[in-house]
């Protein structure tokens, strides 16, 4: 048989099924960031901004892969809109723009220079942001005003989106409607407080933690897109997206936690410093999402526990972040998920 014949029968089999989760991760994706507190964390308010782009870049992947050039035409024209009409104006604006079409352009290239439909996500996801975030830090070297400017423009729209999301949410804990409800649960008015303090704290964070924060939500865009692609693509550009009870990566990659602690320990150089602290953040949000595929191999929840460990981790996020983390680096040496299933009693 030849390879031409065979081609098609290859496609057939391994193009994902099923929209539901796909639809729902992409829903939570579009919306999440709107909300007062990841507005002022997440360096993108409007993720449409990354993600148009990001199928646009694999549409068109796919088009010289074999794939339909109509799902390139439509993607590019949709993604060009986006960072047309999402982009507006003044340099951090322009610098959400640029970055998402520099993402967008390097994952495509990485994937057309890589072409393989055996080759996994990850690694070519993590090469396209390493290379584009090399880029950027170059070009911002190179602009005039260089990392200052930039530094000054993160610093002024996270003060802004946190001004306005206190404004907002004041109005809200101002209203006679929660005053009455707080006369009755006097935690709710405590969780106000809370919230308007760290409101108040996040644009701190948002400003230090900028780069890392910012691949990391280009790689869950370009995870999303991804899926999307293989969904409504034929040509295939790799293989699906792995479960997250079996998310792995490189046990390599530990280093890179490593070398985010030891420069974070290094007392007095505050750029060496921050540079520590954005390698803790995106290596070790990596290695948390690792720890959670960890622990649901072991615990092997059905839907109804799985619906109820999602409400739990959001009540409870920081002290369960920290444990799966630990068993995500901890993984990398004792390999848990290589052992034999634990037996349910």
């Amino acid at each position: 048989m030849s390879a031409t014949t065979a081609e098609p029968i290859e496609i057939t089999v391994l193009r994902e099924q099923g929209w539901g989760r796909v639809v729902f991760a992409a829903i939570c994706f579009l919306l999440v960031p709107l909300t007062p507190l990841f507005r002022v964390l997440l360096p993108t308010e409007q993720t449409a901004l990354l993600m148009a782009p990001a199928l646009a870049g694999l549409a068109v992947a796919g088009w010289i892969s074999g794939g339909r050039a109509a799902l390139a035409i439509v993607w590019v024209a949709v993604a060009t809109w986006s960072v047309v009409q999402l982009s507006g104006g003044g340099l951090f604006s322009l610098m959400q723009g640029g970055w998402a079409v520099l993402v967008t352009a390097s994952f495509g290239a990485v994937v057309v220079v890589r072409r393989n439909a055996a080759a996994h996500f990850l690694p070519r996801a993590l090469a396209a942001i390493a290379l584009s975030m090399g880029l950027a830090i170059t070009l911002t070297v190179v602009v005039p005003g260089g990392p200052t400017r930039v530094a000054d423009g993160v610093a002024a729209e996270a003060g802004r989106r946190a001004e306005e999301s206190r404004a907002s949410w004041r109005l809200v804990t101002g209203s006679p409607e929660w005053k009455e409800f707080v006369a009755e649960n006097a935690a709710a008015g405590e969780m106000a407080e809370m919230v308007d303090a760290q409101l108040g704290a996040l644009p701190v964070t948002s400003r230090v933690l900028f780069p890392s924060l910012a691949a990391l939500e280009a790689l869950a865009a370009l995870a999303l897109a991804w899926a999307l692609y293989h969904r409504l693509g034929r040509a295939r550009l790799g293989l699906p997206l792995t479960a997250i009870r079996d998310f792995r990566f490189n046990d390599h990659m530990v280093w890179g936690v490593i070398a985010g602690l030891a420069m974070v320990l290094i007392p007095g150089l505050t750029l060496v410093r921050t540079i520590g602290a954005n390698l803790l953040m995106f290596f070790g949000a990596l290695y948390t999402i690792r720890g959670v595929g960890v622990f649901l191999w072991m615990a092997s929840p059905g839907r109804l526990s799985t619906a109820l460990l999602v409400v739990v981790s959001l009540l409870f996020w920081n002290v369960l972040g920290v444990l799966a983390l630990g068993l995500g680096i901890g993984d990398t040496w004792l390999d848990w998920r290589s052992r034999a299933r634990p037996k349910k009693s």
